[in-house]
């Protein structure tokens, strides 16, 4: 997912694998060391996601197959929340009521966006680096990239949602963009 005007974090950014990549189609491991190593990762994933403009990044988007992500978006009222979850748990209490009318991207697959209806709250419990509990609760912005990264670590791209000809469409508009 992407956003405008990203910021500086510490970490270094890596490269964002691809739509095409077989890293992005396998689930996640849960992390068991909660260590320097995975310090540097979620920072260096702050930093991707910066600099490439991004509201949430999976681990296995940087070729890491360990269940971490972070975010940085706003919420429902507009608040701007980040932060990162590692082994993820996702609750959604209300999969009908829907955010529709915001288009939803992704950094493996750029400059492409679908419409995708996703639950307009969800919650993701969890623990930080440190190995402390943590919960996230989200609405609007939030609550759909929650629920887009959860997807990543169990080797889901967005699209796999989309109907079979929307899904047909977009990938042949992310063809046409010259990076596949």
């Amino acid at each position: 997912m992407r956003r405008a005007g990203a910021g500086r974090t510490r970490g270094r950014a890596r490269p964002v694998r691809l739509v095409d990549d077989p890293v992005l189609r396998t689930r996640c491991e849960p992390v068991t060391a909660f260590d320097e190593n995975l310090g540097a990762l979620v920072d260096d994933m702050m930093a991707t996601m910066a600099g490439a403009g991004g509201v949430g990044l999976a681990a296995n988007q940087v070729g890491v197959l360990w269940r971490v992500f972070v975010y940085s978006c706003p919420d429902g009222s507009g608040t701007r929340r980040s932060g990162h979850v590692i082994n993820p748990v996702l609750t959604v209490d209300d999969p009908h009521r829907t955010v529709d009318d915001v288009p939803e991207g992704c950094l493996s697959l750029p400059e492409v966006h679908g419409r995708l209806a996703r639950p307009a709250h969800a919650v993701v419990t969890g623990r930080d680096r440190h190995g402390a509990p943590v919960t996230v609760d989200g609405t609007g912005l939030l609550a759909r990239c929650l629920v887009h990264e959860v997807d990543h670590l169990d080797g889901v791209l967005y699209f796999d949602h989309l109907s079979r000809l929307a899904r047909a469409r977009l990938l042949r508009s992310y063809a046409s963009t010259g990076r596949s």
